[in-house]
């Protein structure tokens, strides 16, 4: 597409994810125009599209946009690992126009934003669970999948196994599977030591707002 480049807002508790996925789209300023990185909501910039990083997040029918947009009239798009059907459908319900899967390129990423801005619905085109590696995501210098951060994520914020898996759309017997590995992976042997472990490395979702300023006009 041509023109003025997609004015986007990226949106997530954690800084370090938001940080991440603005290094990538920050690589086609010709086509989309970073001006907000939230680690707090509302958006409060002027944005054409909400990125609505899900990890470690509200989801599905408990996606609350009014709490997303504030004042701000844009479209969202929600940009997940986890694209099963009803998730898929549930965000659209709840007011999302577009859902991405973590597997695409940035280039791919771009596309869609472009696309719900221009008034597309965009969906992903199969519905696969896939363990994407785009961004950055807390744990990941510790060996962790993004799966395993987002479950030990959710745990810092005091959800009990069950609330887990409602949160992140899995099984009760997978998320206990998850914990066993991340137990094994951070070489802790409770659930309390998990926790501690996540306190002191980056897994309690931070409060910081980024307002990028917009470059210089062109002479």
């Amino acid at each position: 597409m041509s023109g003025t480049p997609v004015r986007v807002a990226v949106v997530n508790d954690y800084e370090i994810v938001v940080v991440g996925i603005a290094g990538i789209l920050e690589r086609f300023p010709d086509r989309v125009r970073v001006v907000e990185l939230d680690s707090g909501l509302p958006v409060k910039a002027q944005v054409d599209v909400v990125l609505y990083d899900s990890f470690g997040q509200a989801q599905g029918a408990a996606l609350d946009l009014p709490a997303v947009l504030g004042t701000a009239d844009a479209r969202v798009v929600v940009f997940s690992w986890n694209v099963h059907r009803d998730l898929v459908e549930a965000s659209l319900r709840a007011g999302a126009a577009g859902y991405v899967s973590k597997g695409v390129s940035g280039e791919e990423l771009v596309d869609v934003l472009e696309r719900v801005h221009a008034g597309e619905t965009v969906l992903p085109p199969g519905e696969d669970e896939t363990e994407g590696a785009f961004g950055a995501w807390p744990g990941e210098e510790h060996g962790l999948s993004p799966r395993e951060s987002e479950v030990l994520a959710l745990l810092c914020q005091g959800l009990s196994n069950q609330q887990v898996g409602d949160r992140a759309y899995l099984g009760l017997n997978t998320v206990k599977s998850y914990l066993r590995t991340i137990y094994q992976k951070l070489g802790v042997e409770s659930r309390t030591q998990a926790v501690l472990w996540g306190v002191d490395h980056g897994f309690r979702p931070d409060r910081v707002r980024h307002e990028v300023a917009a470059p210089p006009a062109d002479d």
